[in-house]
């Protein structure tokens, strides 16, 4: 009688899991897939958000692939009667004998360009949040390779990818690490493969750059001290750079006085950085000024302690300036740059600045130090007047300046202050191809009265109250330069991210430096020309 029983329930078992794999067969068309190594290999496909529920909007490259599975893409997505929508996605398994997962993401609506009203290209934009997104979600189910389709601009698709898979996690334990993953253009599909990949290629080396920015801008200040950060940048930047790093003897005899009125509290060295990249013959260089205070307590005039940890990265324009040359230079555009990168720390201690003191810039302008958190623009005025001497055909400096231009902004844009509105609208272009937007502001001379009217010297380095304080900072900025093609970016509201660019993680953002890098590239275009 048991014996019987055990035979029934066998004979039971063996119809039931006959009958599921059969039916499993007729929905999926499924095949033998391999379980090596390979099987930890996903495909990004790319569809266009559609209202209908009995067809699908596919990419080039989606429509192809989907061909090839035999249109089981189409049927499974049209099994979910929900059309996806932007930012949306859906991951399929068992479709292809290559890849373990495909992952269908929604780029937006066909033909989306640039928004007036947003300053931004929103079809660019859009690929970049829902590749960056697919990619993510692949890394959690442990994909180690994944292919990405272009989605109709490869190089938007590979800044998503790349930007989004970032992660600063040098200092915790292996096991807590991001695995990492291996990105490619799923380029197989195209009758333009050269082309493709030139532009996976371009889309890559802009977010690398932009990701160099941020691992700067991360960096714990007792491991990024000024003369770490000017070792990184020689390693960097020594095979298409000529790199110049000088000490603080160096900026004496240069009587960079208001420069090193910052660094007086710190016991470590100052460091003036000048690098040089030249891709073309010129006598006008392209200038980069960046402001490179490695940790900014605010000095005698000390910040609150709360947040305080976020000032390692207030040496985020120096970064961006360093971001910028290596993706320019790797790009090998045809331009010539110096950039100019004061570093040192911002510290109280007994030979510090102190409230009232006064210094001299390097142009004989004297300045009174009222507070010593605002510091930058003190190393940034001997920068800028260095700069000069190089009869440089436009500068452009960057600088987590003020809280000012945060209350003003906040992480929508980066401030912008100029003096030439033909470099505005090249900015603002750069901008709308890069997706990460600037804003214009006003430098106006009501801003210089506020600098200029100083009991004890030439200029105060305050304004005299909070209002305007963004745009005082720019006025006191502009008494040190002579240039008529001058751009100054505020870049302190935009210093973090905390889910505002979809593509980024949260934390320092190392924006930017793409703007700037299409910028630069705007620039070598005209010259050429």
């Amino acid at each position: 009688m048991a014996a019987s029983i055990v035979k029934r329930v066998s004979r039971v078992k063996k119809l039931n899991v006959s009958h599921i794999s059969a039916r499993y067969k007729l929905l999926t068309g499924f095949r033998h897939f391999s379980t090596s190594k390979q099987w930890n290999k996903a495909l990004v496909l790319g569809v266009y958000e559609n209202e209908s529920t009995d067809s699908i909007d596919f990419t080039g490259t989606a429509r192809k692939f989907d061909e090839k599975a035999d249109g089981k893409i189409s049927q499974l997505l049209l099994t979910v009667k929900k059309p996806l929508k932007c930012g949306k996605t859906r991951t399929l398994h068992a479709v292809d004998p290559e890849f373990s997962s495909v992952l269908v993401t929604c780029i937006g609506k066909r033909g989306e360009g640039y928004d007036e009203l947003e300053t931004v290209d929103k079809g660019r934009e859009s690929i970049r949040a829902a590749v960056a997104k697919a990619v993510l979600q692949l890394r959690e189910l442990g994909e180690n390779e994944i292919e990405v389709d272009s989605c109709g601009d490869t190089e938007a698709s590979a800044e998503g990818c790349h930007l989004a898979l970032f992660s600063y996690d040098d200092l915790k334990a292996e096991k807590s690490r991001k695995p990492a993953v291996r990105i490619s253009c799923a380029t197989r599909y195209s009758q333009d493969k050269n082309n493709m990949e030139k532009e996976w290629r371009k889309g890559a080396i802009l977010a690398e750059g932009q990701n160099l920015s941020r691992r700067l801008m991360e960096m714990p200040a007792n491991l990024l001290t000024p003369t770490k950060f000017a070792e990184i940048i020689k390693e960097q930047l020594a095979d298409k750079c000529e790199v110049l790093v000088r000490d603080k003897d160096w900026a004496e005899s240069m009587k960079m006085g208001s420069f090193l009125s910052v660094a007086r509290g710190s016991v470590e060295p100052p460091v003036f950085l000048e690098i040089e990249y030249k891709g073309r013959q010129s006598d006008s260089p392209l200038a980069l000024v960046g402001k490179g205070v490695t940790f900014d307590t605010g000095g005698i005039s000390i910040k609150p302690s709360q947040g305080m940890d976020a000032m390692r990265g207030d040496m985020g324009g120096a970064a961006c300036v360093a971001g910028s040359l290596l993706s320019v230079s790797k790009l090998q555009l045809p331009v010539h740059v110096k950039a100019f990168i004061p570093l040192c720390e911002n510290m109280p201690s007994g030979s510090a600045t102190k409230p009232g003191d006064v210094v001299t810039a390097m142009n004989g302008k004297t300045i009174q130090v009222d507070n010593t958190d605002a510091e930058g623009r003190l190393i940034l005025a001997d920068a800028l007047c260095y700069s000069e001497q190089f009869n440089p055909s436009l500068i452009l400096d960057m600088a987590t300046l003020t809280g000012a231009i945060d209350v003003a902004l906040g992480a929508g844009a980066a401030g912008v202050f100029t003096n030439s509105d033909d470099m505005w609208n090249k900015l603002q272009k750069a901008s709308v191809r890069s997706g990460d937007r600037v804003w214009r502001m006003p430098l106006f001379n009501h801003y210089t009265k506020k600098i200029t009217e100083c009991q004890l010297a030439d200029l105060n380095n305050i304004g005299g109250s909070r209002s305007g304080g963004a745009c005082t900072a720019a006025a006191f900025l502009k008494e040190f330069v002579n240039n008529k093609n001058w751009l100054h970016l505020d870049i302190a509201g935009v210093m973090t991210n905390s889910g505002d660019v979809a593509y980024l993680g949260k934390g320092m953002s190392g924006r930017p430096t793409r703007t700037v890098i299409e910028f630069i590239n705007l620039m070598s275009k005209e010259t050429k020309n």
